[in-house]
């Protein structure tokens, strides 16, 4: 077995372009002192795909103002599902509240986030239903 030369073996070894610089190592081993970052992108990911995967369904929207009050059905179904807020019952409960004179000064109330800190809301929402 043929001596190897340690130099040529170091330059053959170093990793190209300046990767092992400290401060990009140090990015990339912040997650081993913070456990709350994860090793990958599968959450996002995750979140994301129904979006992928109802790409198709917006080409037939038949307008741009149909693609666009798609865009904001999905977004509030999206905001309702992230805050434990069920999907179907809100927009019933928001749609009452607004026939039946709901102040616009007080609009905030009917975001979704608002009815997650108010089950009751969504169980008199349920049972409308």
């Amino acid at each position: 077995m043929p001596e190897r030369d340690e130099k040529s073996f170091v330059q053959r070894t170093q990793v190209p372009g300046g990767m092992a610089d400290p401060i990009r190592w140090e990015g990339l081993t912040r997650f081993i002192d913070d456990g709350r970052i994860e090793l990958d992108k599968n959450a996002v990911e995750r979140a994301i795909r129904p979006i992928t995967l109802n790409r198709k369904n917006a080409l037939f929207a038949g307008s741009d103002g149909g693609a666009e009050h798609w865009a904001v059905i999905a977004s509030l179904i999206k905001t309702c599902k992230l805050n434990d807020v069920d999907p179907l019952a809100y927009p019933t409960d928001v749609l009452n509240k607004i026939v039946n004179g709901h102040p616009n000064s007080e609009i905030h109330d009917l975001l979704p986030w608002a009815y997650a800190d108010k089950p009751e809301i969504m169980a008199v929402a349920n049972t409308v239903i």
